[in-house]
């Protein structure tokens, strides 16, 4: 599933091409997603100009000028590919290309779901912060605001493993079984150690490997996906400098650490890391 740094790069992909452009006209293909589209869909956002795109955990926010939001989530392998006018024409809609966006200065914008996970909904600004769809969540962690002391106030008396409270959006959004795990090594935190011992400089040194691997993948244009396709269509290529993610029985990248790197299931997931360099 994308996780924050492929919805990021996606954000940062579309911004160039659609804020401050109008939408001429909307395609769409079928009735739903995971859940049923907008009623009236087409209607409610053509002629509509895109004034922003933001990014809340794993949604796309996307600011119509006339004071709504299209909240958009890319689903287990979705993907927004931007194509100009003459690459449009000679690219005939694929038949997972559910909703297609037609901008004012002849660009296009393709919401391709193969498997139909992903969503689009329209929202009232004025009710955004208190939609369902973030009822309950972290904080993101690459704000600012965002440092150990608010991490070690949120695992407070947490006996889980810190390995699982990561994965927890209550916590905060945005981390996946990927980047926990390759956090976790750079901090040098076990992934079995329990939650409420995250604290102090070890709680410091946690939020910066998370904000440390999380740009870091968005400068790679992500990893969550194998073939995740940014906007211009680039492949992301994270996975190439995993430390642990994935390499059961490889050595420790660690220098003279001696050890290979570990699997563990924890919650049903995979956890990669090794036993010397964390604790």
């Amino acid at each position: 599933m994308p996780e924050l740094p492929e919805v990021e790069t996606v954000r940062r992909g579309l911004m160039p091409r659609l804020v401050g452009r109008r939408v001429v006209r909307l395609q769409q293909r079928r009735l739903d997603l995971r859940v049923p589209l907008p009623a009236k869909f087409a209607s409610k956002v053509e002629g509509r100009g895109v004034t922003g795109i933001d990014r809340r955990a794993k949604y796309l926010l996307i600011r119509l000028d006339d004071g709504q939001t299209l909240i958009v989530h890319l689903g287990m392998s979705g993907r927004m590919t931007l194509y100009d006018a003459e690459t449009a024409v000679s690219h005939p809609l694929d038949r997972h290309d559910h909703v297609v966006f037609d901008m004012d200065d002849g660009w296009q914008v393709r919401f391709n779901d193969a498997r139909r996970f992903g969503l689009m909904v329209l929202v009232a600004d004025e009710v955004l912060a208190t939609h369902k769809l973030f009822k309950g969540m972290g904080p993101e962690p690459l704000d600012d605001a965002f440092d150990g002391n608010v991490l070690a106030a949120r695992l407070a008396g947490r006996k889980t493993p810190i390995k699982a409270a990561l994965l927890d959006q209550k916590t905060l959004v945005g981390v996946g079984n990927i980047y926990a795990c390759e956090a976790l090594f750079l901090a040098g935190i076990s992934p079995r150690r329990s939650a409420h011992t995250i604290k102090g400089e070890r709680a410091g040194r946690l939020v910066a490997a998370i904000k440390k691997v999380l740009l870091r993948s968005i400068e790679d244009g992500g990893s969550t996906l194998r073939d995740h396709v940014q906007p211009g269509g680039e492949l992301g290529y994270f996975q190439t400098r995993f430390n642990v993610y994935d390499r059961a029985g490889i050595a420790c990248p660690t220098r003279d650490c001696g050890q290979t790197v570990r699997r563990l299931v924890q919650a049903g997931r995979s956890t990669f890391y090794c036993a010397r360099c964390q604790r």
